[in-house]
């Protein structure tokens, strides 16, 4: 009979346990509960060019003038096995031959007692290095770091230079050769002037936080003689170009000028006072005064006729464009690679060095032009564009247009 109670009352309770159970469920089932988790404390690592370095002892320094990656790793106390045979390590990764002195390297060692070097890790430029891998035996790789892109925006009047300006500005001076680079068949920044202004959007490049360089320029006006020049970045057929706010091609047949920053100091005429000669005769070219062994670029794709010493003219280079034109570079210090009679050149290639040969008085370029050999004024080409944007494209182009144009108002 006393089972039978004990029974009954266990029977009982549990029914009464699950019917709270239930009850439970039904009045707490909107509620989340989470179980209870000890907060677990986390160590902060440091790393550096994908390695932790918490348990190294670094050492920072530059590649010293007469030092070569022997012997620093010498200093550093690796075995000479691999000092002696690093080419056959670094070869197809690195050539030890353009180690560069200033260039900064780190070195990782093993912070026990014997300080023995574990990584080496050089590096070629704000972006690219190579690491030595000293663990087990010598392993090399070259790798890179991320680089970052931030939209910036500029904006200048000009002073005296472009480049003056970009330095007064605080800015990076290679935006002046960007500049130069899109707008050189519309604009002769040998003929900018005091007044003129300019703004851009472009990308700003930086690698740990530091800037290193500029990226692509997305957009631009040039203001210059009261005239408004817009270049907009643009892809079409997988071809990127610069187009102006009609959507033609900045980019043309001839390049203004086959000289970067310089001077002009003699215009075409029929009737010049000869420098050395002191008689007047006629001088059908454009003088560019510039440093000895300044590049000369060709202004447009033909073939080289000549490419020579030619009395008065000095060394020279002759070249053959299509539509009955052709162009000569005299005066030149030297010729630029591969330059000779039937070589083809491409618009921008070097052919050339500014120099004084021949009847000079002074480092300069003597460049003229001719159509159907009749010499014309170089300053007065009327080249014709490259292909528009297509029709295809045009409201992709236009929707990028008003966008940029939008923005480039907005900076002051």
């Amino acid at each position: 009979m006393e089972i039978n109670k004990k029974k009954i009352r266990f029977v009982v309770g549990l029914a009464i346990a699950i019917v709270l159970s239930v009850a439970a469920l039904i009045i707490f089932k909107d509620f989340i509960f989470e179980p209870i988790v000890h907060p677990v404390r986390k160590i902060a690592q440091t790393i550096e060019y994908g390695i932790v370095t918490d348990s190294f002892k670094i050492d920072r320094n530059e590649v010293k003038p007469g030092e070569n990656l022997g012997s620093i790793l010498t200093r550093l106390g690796v075995d000479k096995k691999f000092v002696g045979n690093l080419n056959s390590y670094t070869d197809g990764v690195f050539d030890l031959r353009k180690l560069k002195s200033g260039n900064t390297y780190t070195a990782m060692m093993s912070n026990g007692g014997d300080n023995k070097l574990k990584y080496f890790i050089y590096s070629i430029n704000d972006t690219s290095y190579v690491i030595f891998d000293f663990r087990d035996s010598l392993h090399v790789h070259k790798d890179a770091k991320d680089v970052s892109r931030q939209l910036k925006s500029l904006s200048g009047v000009i002073n005296s230079s472009l480049w003056v300006t970009m330095q007064q500005a605080g800015a990076d001076p290679n935006m002046a050769v960007a500049l130069a680079n899109i707008y050189q068949w519309s604009i002769d920044f040998y003929a900018i002037q005091k007044g003129d202004s300019f703004k851009v959007i472009y990308e700003e490049l930086s690698v740990d936080g530091k800037q290193i360089s500029i990226g692509e320029i997305h957009s631009a006006i040039f203001v210059h003689n009261g005239k408004e020049f817009y270049a907009h970045r643009f892809e079409q057929r997988n071809i990127t170009d610069y187009f102006d706010d009609k959507g033609q091609n900045l980019r043309k047949e001839f390049l203004k000028a086959p000289l970067k920053f310089s001077r002009i100091t003699s215009k075409f005429s029929n009737s010049r006072m000869h420098p050395i000669l002191r008689i007047r005769r006629p001088h059908h070219g454009v003088d560019y005064a510039a440093p000895k062994g300044t590049p000369v670029h060709t202004i447009g794709n033909g073939t080289v006729v000549k490419a020579s010493y030619s009395g008065g003219a000095g060394r020279l280079v002759n070249i053959r464009h299509s539509n009955g034109y052709s162009t000569t570079y005299m005066h030149l210090a030297g010729f630029g690679s591969g330059i000779r009679p039937g070589a083809s050149v491409s618009q921008g290639q070097i052919i050339g060095y500014v120099g004084s040969s021949g009847l000079s008085t002074g480092a300069h370029l003597d460049f003229r032009v001719y159509k159907n050999n009749v010499a014309i004024d170089p300053l007065k080409i009327e080249s014709p564009p490259a292909l528009p944007v297509d029709a295809s494209y045009k409201a992709s182009f236009d929707s990028i247009r008003v966008l940029y144009e939008k923005n480039l108002k907005l900076i002051k």
